[in-house]
């Protein structure tokens, strides 16, 4: 199959099967009563969103999964492989990185289903304990690694004008604090309607781009079918929001950044291509920090950055243009350091 024409499928399948699954979903979580629980430490005008279906995230997961596997399916009837198109890399490391990713993306999703599931049962937002949550996910981070180390024989990264950088201890080491503070810092990006979802999906274009000058075509067209899956599910997620995508949406999203870096071999782009979500992790951090320093004062009215702005009076559409906007720019740097800093 024509690389041109499995992008144009992936995104179009996608978007297809998220926006139309909208029309069944959504309406089937309403009558299952799964409305989403407003917590009372947000900002008080977040409370008309209460009772909003949650759990939307299957949207877009379904959507990504059946547009990839019938892209992927297509292919091989046709004798191709997308998967290996262009690269001299070895077919079993592009497809135990690739599929790797998405089951781990699949873990943190499931731990989302479960919180989730707990809040809509109990009808309040206590889900997981923060203990509970982070040993499930740094259970799923060092499985993704040791799959990663131990059947594909990664311990690398690449650095612009550097090339392959080998270290096992930087591998684990980074490697876990990376998974954990992104998949957590795309949590919690899902507090506006809309923001999570554009956001993303603009992550989704920078990685293709960068997967097409990594030379590493499967992991484009993976990443074409979440932008499709998530530009559907959009649709219904814009302000005013018909649905959320809950943490098994949320979660999801921050495992597979984490797999598009990682199959291109550069968890360093998430720094740029993913800078809003540095800048929500980091929010958080330094407020929690600020207030245990100096006698409980804030640095910011609210936390994480984004309840900031909305707290300042921006509008959550103003939000969501400004953070993409921002998305943009982080990534063509992102861009320009792998285009520049490529060893010819």
């Amino acid at each position: 199959m024509q690389v041109w024409l499995a992008v144009i499928l992936s995104i179009t399948i996608g978007f297809g099967v998220s926006f139309l699954l909208g029309f069944v979903l959504i309406p089937w979580l309403h009558k299952l009563k799964f409305g989403q629980t407003i917590l009372d430490i947000g900002p008080s005008w977040h409370k008309k969103k209460q009772g909003t279906p949650t759990m939307g995230g299957f949207l877009f997961i379904i959507g990504f999964a059946l547009s990839f596997a019938a892209v992927l399916i297509t292919d091989k009837l046709l004798g191709g492989n997308l998967i290996t198109f262009g690269t001299d890399k070895p077919e079993n490391i592009l497809y135990t990185k690739i599929f790797a990713g998405i089951l781990m993306a699949v873990g943190f999703g499931f731990i989302g289903f479960i919180d989730d599931y707990i809040k809509v049962v109990k009808k309040r937002n206590l889900g997981l304990t923060e203990l509970q949550k982070t040993v499930l996910q740094l259970l799923v981070a060092v499985t993704y690694l040791f799959t990663l180390y131990k059947f594909a024989g990664i311990n690398y990264m690449f650095v612009p004008y550097f090339g392959a950088w080998v270290s096992t201890v930087v591998f684990w080491i980074v490697g876990v604090i990376a998974i954990y503070c992104t998949v957590n810092a795309v949590n919690f990006l899902d507090g506006v309607d809309g923001l999570c979802a554009s956001v993303t999906s603009l992550v989704c274009v920078a990685f293709t781009v960068c997967a097409v000058l990594r030379q590493f075509t499967g992991m484009g067209i993976m990443a074409c079918a979440l932008f499709g899956s998530l530009a559907g599910y959009l649709i219904w997620n814009w302000n005013p929001s018909k649905v959320m995508m809950g943490d098994v949406g949320s979660l999801f999203l921050g495992g597979m950044v984490v797999a598009m870096a990682y199959a291109i071999d550069a968890p360093w782009a998430i720094l740029f291509i993913g800078i809003i979500y540095v800048a929500e992790f980091g929010s958080d951090i330094i407020q929690i920090a600020y207030i245990k320093t100096h006698n409980g004062k804030k640095l910011f009215k609210m936390a994480p950055i984004h309840h900031h702005y909305e707290m300042s009076g921006w509008s959550e559409k103003k939000i969501c243009i400004v953070f993409s906007l921002i998305t943009v720019l982080g990534s063509a740097a992102a861009v320009a350091l792998m285009w520049f800093g490529k060893i010819r």
